[in-house]
């Protein structure tokens, strides 16, 4: 497939059953920044790749790769769209089952579908990869040119774009995709020297509900470690595992990551890796796997095997809050949903996907039903907003006043 670019420039696409296909240098070059560093370790190839190669990633699972790759005349790869066939909606953490069955009832078939995302990752990040000094625009509209025709070729439904930057949604709604609005809680990096200078911003109330917690968390005699790179082993992933099967077994019925996921995780990216691990008496009892960016820490999955009040919140948060003030990062992005996050300092934010379908009729109808969804999202994180747990500018007796003795 070849597009021509607003320059004249010749742009060649072509697609990968396998990232393995690709050297990761050539993909990885294009997922960093200009230092050569990618900074969300989501789209590594690496990462994708350990997906792929641990059978988490298949066409048997519902998702079959169809990587985009772009090269110019001269054969560099210039950029990637990570992409699948899906054959289902699972693991995407963007709900669109509400227009499967409306397009079933129009008597359409929505699977299978076109999808550019990291899998079972709800985390925002480039999904156009481009090259450095390449013209990002350009390179997206000439992948978005592709990844239609690709649909028109196989007959699929549609084509989305999830938990994309907000300066490549706008790439991708300038070549006709539609925006979808939805929230997050991320907390944020204002320059705290320690924990303690966070809780000082926060409401006394608040303030003090955190150390409660924090102290009851660990009341039963718990240890909680934080560990990465060289000090991870097959122990600790072992005993992840087992939470992580346990907890996901009976939250959603089926986890979507198995163990060589995590074997090949450790091999090729454990200085990426930060696991919180919660000990009691000799044993792990519970654990978080994070990912670390450049100027972020990302929350992934929780687990544990004995329940102990409010320690989901120390391994998840407080240990994760933690940890980037010590390290010197901006925000922690905790995963989806849950406005439980906003009395703990993760504030909400607008996350963004975009999207398209094949069928005209069908697009001007979820045109019609985003526009109203963008309003009342837009509106219901301007009213969350209104309920941060941080103290207000001016004084306050009731929240601001001195904390009670505790």
């Amino acid at each position: 497939m070849t597009a021509a670019t607003d320059t004249g420039a010749t742009i060649t696409i072509r697609t990968l059953g396998r990232i393995a296909e690709l050297p990761a240098a050539d993909w990885d070059h294009c997922a960093g920044n200009a230092d050569g560093v990618v900074d969300n370790p989501f789209v590594t190839h690496a990462f994708l790749d350990a997906l792929e190669q641990s059978g988490c990633v298949s066409p048997r699972s519902g998702w079959q790769p169809v990587h985009l790759v772009a090269e110019n005349a001269g054969g560099d790869v210039i950029g990637c769209l990570p992409l699948y066939i899906k054959g289902h909606s699972q693991g995407e953490y963007i709900f669109d089952h509400g227009w499967a069955e409306a397009y079933a009832r129009a008597g359409g078939e929505y699977y299978p579908k076109l999808l550019s995302a990291v899998p079972f990752t709800p985390v925002t990040g480039p999904r156009f990869l481009v090259a450095p000094g390449g013209d990002g625009p350009a390179i997206a509209g000439a992948l978005l040119q592709a990844a239609r025709q690709l649909a028109a070729r196989y007959g699929l439904s549609s084509l989305h774009v999830n938990f994309v930057t907000g300066e490549q949604a706008d790439w991708a709604e300038a070549n006709g995709l539609l925006l979808r609005l939805g929230e997050q809680f991320h907390w944020q990096n204002d320059g705290y020297a320690d924990f303690e200078a966070f809780l000082a911003a926060l409401a006394s109330r608040k303030r003090k509900a955190i150390r409660k917690e924090r102290r009851e968390a660990v009341a039963a005699g718990i240890r909680i470690e934080c560990l990465s790179g060289e000090a991870l082993t097959d122990a600790h992933w072992d005993a992840f595992f087992d939470f992580y099967m346990d907890t996901g077994s009976r939250k959603w019925g089926r986890p979507y990551l198995n163990r060589d996921f995590f074997r090949r995780l450790q091999a090729t990216m454990a200085d990426r890796v930060m696991l919180v691990m919660a000990r009691r008496e000799g044993r792990w009892i519970a654990g978080a796997w994070n990912m670390l960016g450049r100027e972020a820490l990302y929350g992934r999955n929780w687990g544990c095997i004995e329940q102990h009040p409010f320690l989901h919140f120390e391994c998840c948060y407080y240990q994760a809050i933690d940890y980037a003030i010590r390290h010197g990062l901006q925000r922690v992005e905790a995963g989806a949903q849950g406005e439980h996050k906003l009395a703990r300092g993760y504030l909400p934010v607008p996350i963004r996907s975009v999207h398209w379908m094949a069928d005209p009729g069908f697009q001007a109808a979820v045109d019609r039903y985003l526009q109203q969804e963008r309003d009342y999202m837009t509106g219901m994180i301007d009213a969350l907003d209104q309920h941060s747990p941080f103290r207000q500018t001016g004084p306050n007796p009731e929240e601001d006043g001195p904390e009670e003795s505790e």
